[in-house]
């Protein structure tokens, strides 16, 4: 009897969160985090948890403009090394997003693991943002290379970043965004002061803070002053800058 084959595991795209637009003109990709290595396929519910109610948030706020929100699913729950699992499957639904949508602007908004997916894949042409919260990058390895930044050139940046994570080292994003700020003015990066990995504390501003940047970059709304500032303030300034308690609540909504 013929031994039957392995199915090959697949990436995909799960169902748009919230209403859908009668015409998308933009497309949120949202990235779950996972572990450093694992061959396991991850939970569709347990994995996804941490980014649906950001992406219902952003599909409501962006209806009207046409922006369609997708959570992406990995085949493997871990990055694993230098297969980067994750990276590569965030740039098979960004060419998913192209087929489906035609030419529509994406941007990446990752956690933790997903954060790092989101930076690796941001080379794609049809990228013009990427938001990273807590993303967890290796260790500095003298032996290794460090994490590549050419990518983002000529891609808007947000990071997001609790000072009290004990998951996801935010001196790791800090640096890194200090190499990518060098190459592209158009970075910024958001300190969460007291919070910590999951930025519980602080979600209603970290998702308030995002949409701001989300909106302002894939539909040219006009973005907070905070990030206005964030983004022209030269390194260190524009990379430390406190997120504020109460973020958000003045904003247009």
């Amino acid at each position: 009897m013929a031994q039957q084959a392995t199915p090959v595991r697949t990436a995909r795209l799960g169902r748009a969160l919230g209403p859908e637009p009668t015409a998308v003109s933009g497309v949120v990709l949202l990235l779950p985090g996972g572990d450093e290595v694992s061959g396991r396929r991850p939970s569709p519910l347990l994995a996804t948890a941490s980014v649906r109610t950001l992406g219902r948030r952003l599909a409501r706020t962006g209806r009207d403009d046409g922006l369609v929100t997708h959570v992406v699913h990995y085949r493997y729950r871990g990055w694993n090394g230098s297969e980067a699992h994750p990276a590569r499957d965030t740039s098979w639904a960004v060419e998913e997003v192209v087929r489906r949508y035609g030419d529509v602007s994406v941007c990446l908004v990752g956690v933790d693991m997903g954060g790092r997916a989101a930076l690796h894949a941001s080379g794609h042409e049809a990228v013009n943002s990427v938001v990273a919260l807590a993303p967890w990058l290796p260790e500095e390895d003298m032996a290794a290379p460090p994490e590549p930044v050419k990518q983002l050139v000529g891609r808007q940046v947000l990071i997001v970043h609790g000072t009290n994570d004990e998951r996801t080292d935010p001196e790791l994003s800090f640096r890194l965004a200090a190499r990518a700020k060098k190459a592209n003015r158009d970075v910024c990066r958001f300190e969460v002061h007291s919070d910590g990995h999951g930025l519980h504390q602080h979600r209603d501003e970290v998702h308030a803070l995002t949409e701001d940047f989300v909106m302002g970059m894939l539909f040219g709304r006009a973005l907070s002053r905070p990030v206005r500032d964030a983004l022209a303030a030269p390194p260190p300034l524009g990379l430390r800058m406190p997120l504020a308690s109460g973020f958000g609540r003045s904003l247009r909504r």
